[in-house]
């Protein structure tokens, strides 16, 4: 019989082969084949507990050869037993034939590829001269949408807002070494008052209300990722460039599920997918004072081609334990 062996991948070995400007690429070139209709990728498949949920991503992008799938929970309640809110595991399958390649963690692989999604998003949706970041929610997701959006704009103050001032204050420390003016905002409203505005909080009604929006503001709505969730104030929509992920996943579970579902918005109101604008099939921002929208709810391409991204650096450096599968 063939052994059979499987690279194993620890949180501590994908810190070290992933970096931002790694999962800039990757994800954007993720975003090009969806935009070019070059992927399978069904919609996400949840399981609802009492406590949270878990989910199955899987997807395969046909140009590249990748495949695989990502299994995730979203837990609120973990912060208090010492745990993340949201992890993950992704598994890597090879094409020919279906025997996985890897498996690995994927709690800071989602982080990381959430934030290029939104740095992507910002590069193509932002204004050039985009300077003050609005940050409401200081946690984990708001570092790396941090981290993306100062390689793609100049960012030369960040307003942050969160429920715990510890927070804000722990967010503050370890975002210095970026070079921002970081401040804490009096409120929400102040925080809006920006360029770009990122929204990575669990809530279920809004907290974003539409006079709070300035024209040419781009927004990165990253929290709403489950039926029910939603940040924004659904007038915003209705006076925005509405940029969407995956339709499938949004309608269901994005930012605009609850307006298309109490009839504020229609799918006529939505203006295109990421990947459209990123494949040049759809332009970007046309002009400096509208307000633009990213709908972002994770999409396994993401997922699977960052993980690809560091299979290959792994077997490259010689990183990960490969363990007998068979």
């Amino acid at each position: 019989m063939i052994r059979m062996e499987i690279l194993y991948l620890t949180a501590d070995d994908v810190r070290e082969l992933l970096d931002m400007r790694g999962a800039l690429e990757v994800v954007e070139a993720a975003f090009m084949e969806h935009g070019m209709e070059r992927v399978q990728m069904p919609a996400k498949s949840y399981l609802y507990f009492p406590t949270g949920d878990l989910r199955t991503m899987p997807a395969y992008l046909e140009s590249a050869g990748i495949a695989g799938v990502k299994i995730v929970n979203a837990h609120p309640g973990n912060p208090a037993k010492g745990l993340p809110t949201v992890m993950a595991v992704v598994v890597l399958n090879s094409i020919e034939t279906g025997t996985p390649l890897a498996v690995m963690d994927g709690t800071y692989l989602t982080d990381m590829r959430t934030g290029a999604a939104g740095g992507v998003a910002a590069d193509h949706l932002a204004r050039r001269d985009a300077a003050v970041v609005g940050m409401i929610g200081a946690g984990r997701q708001a570092r790396t949408q941090l981290q993306a959006l100062s390689l793609v704009r100049n960012i030369e103050t960040v307003k942050i807002v969160d429920v715990s001032a510890t927070t804000c204050n722990r967010f503050r420390e370890d975002m210095a070494e970026l070079g921002c003016d970081i401040v804490i905002a009096e409120s929400v409203r102040d925080a809006c008052d920006c360029d770009i505005l990122v929204t990575t909080t669990p809530v279920r009604a809004p907290i974003v209300a539409d006079g709070w929006v300035r024209e040419g503001t781009h927004i990165n709505a990253i929290g709403a990722d489950a039926k029910g969730k939603e940040e924004l104030d659904p007038l915003i929509l209705k006076r925005s460039r509405i940029v969407i992920d995956d339709y499938a996943q949004a309608t269901h579970s994005g930012e605009i599920n609850v307006p298309l579902k109490d009839g504020v918005i229609t799918v006529d109101d939505i203006y295109g997918t990421l990947g459209e604008v990123v494949a040049g099939i759809k332009p970007g921002r046309t002009r400096d004072s509208e307000i633009t929208v990213f709908d972002s709810t994770g999409l396994a391409i993401q997922d699977v081609s960052t993980a690809n991204h560091i299979y290959q650096q792994a077997v490259e450096r010689g990183i990960g334990t490969r363990l007998k599968l068979f």
